[in-house]
């Protein structure tokens, strides 16, 4: 079984992780000289950033509750959306894949743990640009 921290890469085409991994690179050369200020900057941009199970959480309720109220306004017949968000979302809480994840990994959102190693790496930039002042 795949780790909860680890489904979301595991569940993405390997050429997106790679691709992933390369911004993350490039990202952390960006702030090698970077002043502790610019490092703090880039950790609260962060702290606002959505990742993939934010954006899941989100989209996968308010498709259930459209799907109810087509279902109840419009024709019985719009219940099968909310049946099937609820039914993706339930698959992604069991087994981490979701059929919009590969959309989403495209446009470029991340896992919370690929933000997490950022800001860790962030972190350690600072503190070593604290360690040499």
């Amino acid at each position: 079984m795949i780790p909860t921290t680890q489904r979301v890469e595991a569940n993405t085409p390997d050429a997106i992780n790679r691709q992933t991994g390369q911004q993350a690179r490039e990202t952390f050369s960006r702030y090698a000289d970077a002043s502790p200020q610019q490092i703090d900057q880039r950790l609260r941009e962060l702290d606002r950033e959505w990742n993939t199970e934010r954006i899941i959480e989100t989209e996968a309720p308010l498709t259930v509750a459209l799907g109810a109220v087509l279902g109840l306004v419009h024709d019985r017949r719009w219940f099968a959306l909310s049946a099937t968000a609820a039914g993706m979302l339930l698959l992604h809480n069991l087994q981490g894949w979701y059929p919009l994840l590969p959309v989403l990994r495209r446009l470029g959102v991340r896992s919370q743990n690929e933000i997490e190693q950022e800001r860790s790496a962030l972190r350690a930039l600072r503190s070593g640009h604290a360690t040499r002042h």
